[in-house]
């Protein structure tokens, strides 16, 4: 009686539960691509052209740029242009190449970012402490700004509610003239005399910064909502002084471009212009930042940013106890945009051709005159991405640039990544105990990724049986699809992969679906039998064999065809 009272409220649970997700993700491993590699020379062949026809409008004539791809174990591809217009009197170097370097900007946060995981893992710095505890000088003489309830956590996922800059980006400076533009005269008392407002004459420091601060007012509450703050990582490099007991270039020397191998970048002046893009016009080349370094201050080129891109790829969830360092940490403007630890994460669904699945890309770019510069992350797809762009007034040119390689490179991707999956993957799986009659039959597409088109357990449709029964709602049109955990079994000496059986809806082009359609509770543990996951998929790839745990049955690809088996709806 008690079973018969629970079976519908664990049906209604579990198709709940999957109501409305779609296309799920990671579909597939993570790939390694230097085996693969040759597979997307064609993408590559058509990305080259596209820049070359984009940098030949004479608007960029006075751009440089490089740009390279790596997989996380090496270089995968590059290109470089030189502008056609460079300043005569100190052009720079000769010809742009993977070592030629730029100022990199605001991927420097990335850098800072890097710095105090490791001080926090290190336990000399704690992301949940606050800031004044490491610089206690914040909350003494009161002020306006809630010091305590800043963390180091908070600072770095932008989400402390502090103002932008405090040396930059004051209209007092010009261009244009204030007054021209309907401004009143006005004092420069509450602006610090460094940097910027100094017309570069000093860099600003430790000090400057702090007593701006005790007179600044917050934007917002902290942790309530995400805004860019270049502050942030100004504070953090100080308690990295503080905690590692060096200057921060020393320390960023020390712990993260050396042992990267990161030759040619560097927080100083480069001694000569061997290497040096040097834009035509206004540039930021030369310009000591003081403390704000942390922000914005490293001078490196694509071959060393792809050292440091391959060491996120492999490291980023391993750098610190309990933190993915790629994952977000508070939503952004906009449906499709976060904040993470500092990266600035996209999730879009307008890059595949065949589906709607979400493709996220951890990115950070900055800007200085002179310099635009883009990195992009793709975890799934093992793919790290770097753009540095040299022109004083080339406008959207980055983001151009950024456009024709994601997308090509993405798509590109796609193609081979199914090829690969269809050839290890899809096939026709018997039961190696010849006294079961049990089979599987996996294929594969781009829309619906790898899915189970037949799965008989004892003679009995699974799919027709008990998952069409209890697990969906027939109405609508779904599948069984295959998602990787990420996840190995390990066996006398074998890995096993291990992934999960997800029923997905599918999309009905011109369904009007209301607000609540798109809500979706990922869970990829439904049901268990006999403690074990009931959707549990292990394959073997040293031996061809499919394991299904909680079937208690083993399979292997096989020639016998499907209509050989007796089946029982």
């Amino acid at each position: 009686m008690l079973r018969k009272t629970l079976l519908p409220f664990f049906t209604l649970c579990v198709t709940t539960a999957i109501a409305t997700c779609f296309d799920l993700s990671p579909a597939f491993p993570v790939p390694e691509w230097p085996h693969g590699a040759e597979d997307l020379a064609s993408v590559f062949n058509s990305i080259e052209k596209q820049l070359k026809d984009l940098i030949a409008d004479e608007k960029y004539d006075a751009a440089s740029f490089s740009v390279e791809v790596t997989s996380s174990s090496e270089s995968l591809w590059s290109q470089y242009h030189t502008a056609r217009k460079r300043n005569e009197t100190r052009p720079g170097a000769e010809r742009v190449d993977g070592d030629s370097l730029y100022r990199i900007a605001s991927i420097t946060k990335v850098f800072t970012t890097l710095g105090l995981l490791y001080q926090h893992e290190a336990g000399n710095l704690d992301l949940q402490s606050p800031i004044s505890k490491y610089i206690p000088e914040l909350a003494v003489n009161g002020g306006e700004i809630p010091w305590h309830d800043i963390t180091l956590r908070t600072l770095a996922s932008q989400l402390s509610g502090l103002p932008r800059d405090f040396a930059q980006s004051d209209l007092m400076i010009g261009p244009p003239d204030p007054i021209s533009i309907g401004l009143p005269p006005a004092s420069r008392e509450r602006m610090p005399d460094c940097d910027e407002d100094s017309n570069f004459d000093s860099a600003c420091d430790g000090t400057d910064l702090i007593e701006w601060l005790k007179k600044a007012e917050p934007l917002f509450a902290p942790n309530q909502q995400s805004t860019y703050s270049n502050l942030n990582f100004e504070l953090i490099g100080l308690a990295l002084e503080r905690a590692s007991n060096k200057d921060f270039k020393t320390y960023m020397r020390d712990a993260i471009l050396e042992p990267l191998n990161m030759t040619l970048s560097t927080l100083d002046t480069p001694p000569d212009d061997t290497h040096a893009v040097l834009p035509l016009g206004d540039n930021y080349w030369g310009i000591e930042e003081g403390v704000q370094n942390p922000t914005g201050g490293i001078y490196s080129s694509t071959n060393d940013m792809s050292k440091f891109l391959r060491y996120i790829l492999t490291h980023y969830n391993a750098i610190a106890k309990g933190i993915n360092w790629l994952m977000p940490a508070s939503w952004g403007t906009g449906l499709q945009n976060f904040y993470g630890m500092p990266f600035e994460i996209l999730r879009t669904d307008k890059i595949l051709k065949e589906s709607t699945r979400p493709i996220t890309f951890a990115t950070k770019g900055g800007g200085l005159p002179g310099y635009t510069t883009l990195i992009s992350i793709v975890p799934e797809y093992g793919l790290g991405i770097t753009v540095l762009v040299g022109c004083a007034e080339c406008g959207k040119l980055l983001s151009a640039i950024q456009e024709i390689i994601t997308v090509e490179l993405i798509r590109g991707a796609e193609e081979v990544l199914w090829r690969a999956v269809d050839k290890t993957y899809t096939g026709f799986y018997t039961a190696t105990n010849e006294k079961l009659n049990s089979s599987l039959k996996l294929a594969v597409s781009p829309s619906t990724g790898l899915m189970v088109n037949t799965f008989i357990s004892n003679g009995t449709n699974v799919l027709g049986g008990f998952i069409s029964k209890y697990l969906v709602d027939n109405s609508r049109p779904w599948h069984l699809q295959l998602v990787p955990t990420l996840l190995f079994k390990d066996e006398s000496g074998q890995q096993g992969e291990i992934w999960r059986m997800i029923p997905v809806y599918e999309r009905e082009e011109g369904l009007d679906r209301g607000v609540w359609d798109e809500l979706c509770s990922t869970d990829v543990d439904i049901l268990r039998y006999a403690g074990l996951p009931l959707n549990e998929v292990v394959f073997w790839q040293s031996n061809g064999i499919v394991e299904l745990p909680a079937w208690k049955v083993r399979m292997s690809r096989d020639t016998v065809e499907e209509d050989a088996l007796v089946v029982q709806d």
